[in-house]
């Protein structure tokens, strides 16, 4: 881990969330009723104002329209272009006493909603995940509002592997180093697929039209899995035009497979979540 990632992951706060009475510190330039952390169902998320252009929006739903809107509300002209379609898994209720569950997307919440009774303890990765949670029914929700590292020190810090099982509800093929993570300090840990997220198999063809008019000056990308998806989906002969654009990411991996793409002009949130990777898009001039 950089210095860097250090001061970042130090920076992140944790709060219990509760979306009626409480409200976390807010990002400089958000506003406190429609930033991510109070935001209530149906409001987009903030982003300061800029000049009208053309944003490519690569987050599929749920999370898609609303940052459409944000997009839209801020002068952008924003374009609709997810680049997976999730399908979700049916978890069957767990038999064993769990002493919370563990989520590592707003995905897993319906799972969630059928694996466990909701008085059961959940622990979100991020501010999102645990307002859906709660929309869900679920009383007792913790954000850890950062990544799998900030949740898995959340959940060493707050619960003790003596006191019961975890259940683990995460996209195929990840939370595996989440849930090695909570073992190798001793939790029990049962993983269960919550959903399955398939890269798109082909892009839209007004999304096509506007990249090879020139017309899209910013791209929005909220994973490294939803910037392979979106790759594959793109036609090779709008590789240039796509490349030209500056793309706004959420990680690390997520920037470093868009540059080895072409992408010369790459921008990482400060934090992964909507509102940073927003605020970072209403900071470009």
């Amino acid at each position: 881990m950089t210095a860097s990632s250090s001061r970042k992951k130090a920076a992140r706060g944790r709060v219990p969330l509760n979306v009626e009475t409480e409200k976390a510190s807010l990002p400089e330039g958000t506003s406190g009723t429609n930033a991510s952390y109070g935001l209530k169902k149906g409001e987009p998320e903030d982003v300061p104002a800029r000049h009208s252009s053309g944003v490519i929006v690569t987050r599929p739903e749920p999370g898609l329209s609303e940052t459409m809107a944000a997009v839209q509300a801020a002068g952008w002209r924003a374009y609709s272009s997810p680049s997976l379609e999730i399908l979700p898994r049916i978890v069957p209720p767990l038999r064993r006493k769990i002493q919370a569950v563990v989520l590592t997307s707003g995905q897993a919440v319906p799972a969630a909603g059928q694996a466990v009774p909701l008085d059961t303890p959940v622990y979100a990765v991020g501010d999102r995940t645990a307002q859906r949670a709660q929309a869900a029914g679920f009383a007792h929700v913790v954000s850890a509002q950062g990544d799998a590292d900030a949740l898995a020190t959340l959940l060493r810090d707050a619960l003790t592997p003596q006191a019961g099982l975890l259940l683990l509800l995460s996209g195929a093929g990840q939370g595996t180093g989440l849930a090695a993570d909570l073992r190798q300090v001793g939790f029990r840990v049962v993983r269960r697929v919550a959903y399955e997220a398939r890269p798109v198999h082909e892009m839209s063809a007004e999304v096509q039209r506007v990249l090879a008019a020139g017309q899209i000056s910013h791209i929005l990308f909220f994973s490294a899995e939803s910037v392979r998806g979106w790759l594959k989906a793109l036609p090779g002969s709008l590789l240039a035009q796509a490349a030209a654009a500056t793309a706004i990411v959420m990680s690390e991996a997520a920037e470093d497979i868009l540059r080895h793409a072409g992408w010369q002009d790459v921008r990482v949130a400060t934090q992964p979540n909507a509102a940073a990777l927003l605020l970072a898009l209403g900071a470009c001039r």
